[in-house]
């Protein structure tokens, strides 16, 4: 469990803030993401509403509760986040805060499902060790820059193979009447699992002309077992650079077979380096196997 605190407290609205958010913001022992993301939206739906922008009692896909707005969601600098079974990572989401009504603390969390104010409805969640930092800006008042970090442990927080793919970002805060906003989608970030590849190109050496047999295996992560498993009927390039060049060129695309095996042939033409390479798709990142070198003689 964590012990989160609200340490940020912008325009100095440190005593402000401690009267003023409900309980519910203010450091207690966290029960989980998913629990603490529901808890979040549903007293954002109660109490969002005050403003008067906002009359739903329940929160629903892409709504935005309350007085202050949330825009330019960045989540890991817009980069794949891939984690292998054991993967520990710090990721960092950026975003903007805007209230006329200043801003005391805001939340972040990462999250998949259908509607974050239910709990039965949240397959993944992830929350940050401690509150967002937010700077107001020195140009714009009521615009704050903020920074959530996330860290990531895949060995607990990736239980599901399921959990790979989109994940929403959703952000939350209280302004300085203690009204809760909230957005559960402000933007996106793509959560995948690792993958590996292996190559063996054979004989070697080899007579110029004759046949290489090039084998490998593709295999990536299964959060649900901690292992690495056979990742089969995927496209995946034989590559080749001849000694002497930094350059990889494209011989052929096959496919993965039963457990991820990789077998075909090519024709020897000089000395070089031969590698298996997969791109990334919807829910695993790419893998490029290092060269193996082939002595043509």
């Amino acid at each position: 469990m964590r012990i989160r605190v609200a340490t940020t407290v912008l325009s100095g609205a440190v005593v402000l803030a401690a009267l003023a958010v409900p309980v519910a913001a203010q450091a207690a022992e966290r029960p989980g993401a998913a629990t603490e993301l529901g808890a979040f939206a549903r007293s954002a739906s109660a109490t969002g509403a005050h403003s008067g922008s906002v009359s739903a009692k329940t929160v629903r896909p892409k709504d935005a509760l309350g007085n202050i707005s949330f825009s330019k969601g960045v989540v890991n600098g817009g980069k794949d986040i891939v984690l292998g079974t054991t993967t520990k990572k710090s990721v960092t989401a950026t975003y903007t805060a805007t209230s006329d009504n200043g801003v005391v603390v805001t939340e972040a969390f990462l999250w998949q499902g259908t509607d974050p104010s239910s709990t039965d409805t949240i397959t993944g969640a992830l929350g940050t060790d401690d509150d967002p930092v937010c700077t107001e800006s020195t140009t714009q008042t009521g615009v704050y820059s903020c920074k959530a970090v996330f860290n990531i442990d895949a060995a607990v927080d990736m239980p599901n193979n399921g959990a790979a793919g989109t994940w929403k970002l959703a952000l939350g805060g209280y302004d300085l009447s203690a009204n809760a906003s909230f957005d559960d989608n402000v933007s996106t970030g793509k959560i995948k699992k690792a993958s590996k590849l292996t190559v063996n190109a054979t004989p070697e050496p080899v007579k110029k002309g004759k046949t290489i047999t090039v084998t490998g295996k593709l295999t990536r992560a299964n959060w649900n077992t901690g292992t690495y498993a056979g990742y089969s009927g995927q496209k995946v390039q034989l590559q080749y650079r001849k000694k002497g060049s930094s350059t990889y060129t494209t011989l052929k695309t096959i496919t993965t077979g039963t457990g991820g095996a990789l077998k075909t042939t090519t024709k020897a033409t000089a000395d070089g380096y031969y590698r298996f390479s997969f791109a990334t798709n919807a829910t695993t990142g790419a893998a490029t196997a290092t060269g193996d070198y082939v002595d043509v003689k």
